[in-house]
């Protein structure tokens, strides 16, 4: 796990890898230490598990390491709404292929996305999320500087809400198409159901991993713009035990003593 740079920005702690596995496994080996923590002191532990490309190689490490899965209550952050959860591009298929079926937790509670009615269906997961404390949030940052789906414009940093229904940004579709989940903008459901900012915010611990060049422009702006919910990611920099880990292609627009 070859570290290059670590700094600070606010609260932040920040972690620059050579290679994104060397960052998962790192992630990895940091929540691990959490978790068997956690477990030990409280008899279980409850993380929210971001879904998608950037998290492969925390949660492949993740899966390797040796922990008590049977008392880890695992959650995920978001679903498209309208598809089932065998679609290909399903965050709940995502989290089942890659994480549960490995390491059979304790529980796995999903979003339907598909629920006939979605209100209530947020509803649901939110009670499911509010009976005890998440101790770790898994969680990547948007092309666009979204965290879950809480998207520019619609994030709310003091939501009442703890699960929502969302407008798709654009940004979000095209993203979803550039990473091979869906052929088309057409094609990429214009909603979602997201866990909102105050889920996270909320999390004792939050580890970001964030790889990849198509990710600088969003990283610079997460760690370095004003933070607000424009861009919703910087909420992390408020966090008191957040840390994020980047490689050298996520980190290239960082400021110069920065990258």
């Amino acid at each position: 796990m070859a570290i290059l740079r670590t700094f600070a920005v606010d609260r932040v702690q920040v972690r620059i890898y050579d290679s994104k596995t060397a960052l998962g496994d790192a992630a990895a080996a940091d929540a691990g230490e959490i978790l068997r923590a956690a477990i030990a002191c409280q008899g279980r532990a409850r993380i929210i598990v971001g879904t998608g490309n950037s998290q492969n190689e925390v949660i492949a490490a993740l899966c390797s390491a040796a922990l008590e899965w049977s008392a880890i209550e695992v959650f995920h952050m978001d679903e498209y709404a309208g598809i089932p959860e065998d679609h290909p591009a399903s965050f709940r298929r995502w989290l089942r292929t890659h994480l549960v079926e490995h390491v059979h937790p304790g529980a796995a509670h999903y979003v339907r996305g598909d629920a006939p009615d979605l209100e209530q269906e947020c509803r649901r997961y939110a009670a499911l999320l509010a009976a005890a404390p998440i101790d770790i949030t898994f969680f990547g940052i948007g092309e666009n500087g979204h965290i879950a789906f809480n998207e520019p414009g619609q994030a709310d940093f003091a939501d009442p809400r703890r699960v929502k229904r969302v407008v798709l940004d654009d940004r979000s579709r095209r993203q979803q198409v550039g990473e091979g989940h869906f052929p088309s903008l057409e094609a990429v459901p214009r909603e979602a159901l997201t866990i909102t900012c105050p889920v996270i915010a909320e999390s004792r611990y939050l580890i970001g991993c964030v790889p990849d060049e198509r990710k600088a422009e969003a990283v610079r702006r997460t760690l370095e713009g004003p933070v607000g919910e424009e861009c919703p990611a910087t909420l992390i920099r408020r966090h008191p035990a957040a840390t994020v880990y980047l490689d050298p292609a996520s980190a290239s627009r960082l400021a110069g003593d920065r990258r």
